[in-house]
Formats: structure tokens, sequence, C-alpha cells
């Protein structure tokens, strides 16, 4: 190699493009100066010990038979504990087979003081790794430590975001449930201690207008708990789902009279195609989805009409909520699933934790199935896609999320 292959080989190092574009630019130069025919690069698994396999690569006589091949595995501990190059050559060389005559190099690639991968290149039959040659495989393993570096650079800020992104949204969390704690408590408080007034009455009236606020704020509160309960069993995996043979339209049926019980003046409009197949679902949980989301349509679009639709293909069966309310901003929409997201313009006007679309997202999820949305100036639209075909984990049987 001269002066100007070196250079090449160190701009890509230096290149803004994702690692494994880097990794394959590298290689494939190289290769034209340092002849492999497999290629794999170990990075760190669980205690820094590398034991997953970040990048592979078969370009030479084991493409044709990758599964069968070795990757170079056996020397991996070794060059990690000795923190340098290792060869490792077979010992019968009176084999016919070349793939069972691994000629194999191992370098260590450090990522970060105590991180430390493994490079290694297998040549199936040979030629042995001359002097020369090994030190140019510790230069390609320079290389690939910086890109390496970069790569865990980006995922830990990555990951540092998301994080902070997380304890700002339990924060929020912690303001928005001790908001619609006191609200309900406040509210059950105030009406009860002033019906037990002992220097007033009241007629039935207004006792009955007081109950009726009374019950109203217990519902808020009861349903308040009951999410807390239901995302906290989600997330460690501990709600069981009873899965069964499920209609759709007779549970959308009895979901909408629920939901015209609550509210009379409410327009619900149910259109379903002719022959939708029955799946297999928890009744009670996908209830739940659909609850959720006709009292999400009349808590912040009080006055929207809702149509809701049921088509079907050979392989799944597609439910969309649609109303005519003022929408979701765009900027909010990927973010609507999301544990304790609310949206800040509408947090202070209605009830809610953040919790009943991510818990929607959850069942739904649980059912093998897909949950999303769409939103514009006129309207909102929930689209759930649920599979036809019988899982045989799920079918009649009672499983932990």
């Amino acid at each position: 190699m001269n002066c100007s292959d070196f250079y090449s080989l160190s701009i890509i190092a230096s290149s803004p493009e994702p690692w494994k574009i880097l990794l394959e630019k590298l290689f494939s130069t190289c290769r034209r100066h340092f002849i492999f025919d497999n290629l794999v690069i170990y990075g760190p698994g669980e205690e820094t010990i590398p034991t997953d396999v970040l990048y592979a690569r078969a370009v030479g006589r084991g493409k044709s038979a990758e599964a069968d091949v070795a990757w170079g595995s056996s020397i991996v501990n070794r060059v990690v504990q000795e923190r340098k190059e290792v060869v490792e050559i077979p010992r019968e060389t009176n084999q016919v087979d070349r793939l069972k005559l691994p000629y194999i190099l191992g370098l260590p690639v450090p990522i970060a003081p105590s991180i430390v991968g493994v490079l290694v290149f297998i040549r199936y039959g040979g030629p042995d790794y001359l002097e020369d040659q090994v030190e140019f495989a510790q230069f390609l393993s320079t290389i690939v430590s910086s890109i390496l570096r970069q790569k865990y650079l980006a995922d830990f800020a990555e990951n540092l975001e998301a994080e902070k992104s997380t304890s700002k949204l339990q924060f929020d969390f912690v303001n928005t449930i001790s908001h619609e704690l006191r609200n309900p408590l406040g509210f059950i408080k105030g009406y009860t201690t002033t019906l037990l007034r002992d220097d007033a009455q009241w007629d039935r009236n207004v006792q009955i207008d007081f109950l009726q606020i009374i019950e109203r704020e217990t519902n808020n509160l009861s349903e308040l708990i009951d999410n807390l309960l239901d995302s906290s069993r989600l997330q460690s995996g501990q709600m069981k789902f009873n899965y069964q043979i499920v209609r759709l339209d007779s549970l959308l049926k009895d979901e909408i009279n629920r939901a015209l019980i609550i509210d009379p003046g409410r327009t619900i409009d149910l259109v379903c195609e002719p022959d939708v197949p029955t799946i297999q679902a928890d009744t009670h949980r996908l209830a739940q989805v659909f609850d959720n989301l006709l009292s999400n349509s009349r808590k912040y679009a009080p006055n929207a009409m809702v149509k809701i639709t049921v088509a079907h293909d050979p392989a799944s069966v597609t439910i969309k909520f649609i109303d005519n309310g003022p929408g979701i901003p765009s900027n909010y929409i990927p973010k609507i699933f999301t544990r304790f997201f609310r949206i800040p313009e509408r947090s202070m006007d209605v009830h809610g934790s953040g919790l009943g679309l991510s818990i929607c997202k959850q069942i739904i999820e649980m059912h093998k199935g897909e949950i999303s949305a769409e939103s514009s100036d006129a309207g909102t639209t929930f689209i759930i896609k649920l599979p036809i075909g019988v899982d045989n984990q799920i079918a009649n049987g009672e499983v932990k999320a």
C-alpha cells in the first residue's frame, strides 16, 4: 500500500456517515491489499465481555456456506485477556476441505478504558499472516476503534436524551397526578362537608345535585387509579389476558351503547363491511381500548361526530375511530402513545393522567396488532389493525403480558 491508500482509509474513519456504511467502505477498500475470507467484529455484551456480533462479512471461500463456517469466536477471550493480536492456525493441514482449515487473526479494538471489542479475520486454507500483514491489520483495528467509539458515543447521547425525556415525563406525571388527585378529592371533600353541615338544610334537588357531583368525581378518581394500576401491570408484565373468539361488530355495538348512556346527545355511527371475521382477543381488554378512544373523543372533541369503520382483508381487520373535532397538532402525533404524555395546551382543561393511549397501545400490541393516529384541522383518526389468523400462543388461553 502507498501513502494515498492509507490516507483514503483514514478519511473513511472521519466521515460522518453511519458506522455500518463506514465499515463496509473500510473493508471493501482494504481487501484489495489484505486478503481475508470472513471477518467479524465482536462488541461488548453483558459486563463488557465481547460476546455480541456487531458486524460480520463473508466475502471469500466461506461466503456460500456462512452458517457452517468458523467465525473466530474461539480466540475472542484470549485477545481480550492478552490485549494484543492472537494468531490461530489449524493443527492439521492435510484436510481437503479448505473450510476446515481456518487461519484466524484476532485483534483488540479499544472502545473505552474498560471496554474492548475484538476484530477477527479468517482465511480458509491459508496463507499464514506475515508480519507486515499483522501490522496492517493493527492499523485497521485502530480505524475500527475510532468508528466504534463514535457509534457508542452517539448511542450514549441518544440514551441520555431518552432518559432525560423520560425523567421530564415522570416529573410532569407526578405534577399531573397530584393535580388530578386533588381535584376530585377536593370536590368530594367539599360537597360531603356541605351536606353534613348542621346549620343548613338542603332540599332534595340540591342534595341530588351535590351527590351527582360527588359520584362524578369519585368515578374520575376510580378511573385514574385503574389507569395507574393497568399501566403498572402492563409495564411489569403482570397483566393477564384471556383470549377467546370475539365478534368485533357486537363488541363495538356494546361499547357504543355504553357511551350513549353516558352522553345521550352524541352521534356515533358504526359502519362494518359484510362478513367481518372473528378474531382471537381478550374481550374485556379490547373493550377497554374502544371505551378509551370513545371517552377521548368525548373529552377532547365534545361536539364532534364519531364514525367507526370496520374493514378486513385476508390477514387483518382494520378498525378506525374518526371524529371531526379540532384535531391534534402534528408535532404531538408521535408522542401521544407515550406513557404520561399529555398535550400541554389541553392538559389544564381536561382531566387525565396521560396513560390512556399508552395502555391502548400495549393492549393492542399484546394482540399482535398495531395502533396509530392521523390528524388534521378536520379531525382525528385512530387506526387499529388486528390479525385474523389464530396464534397458537394466545388462542384459547390465559397468558400474562
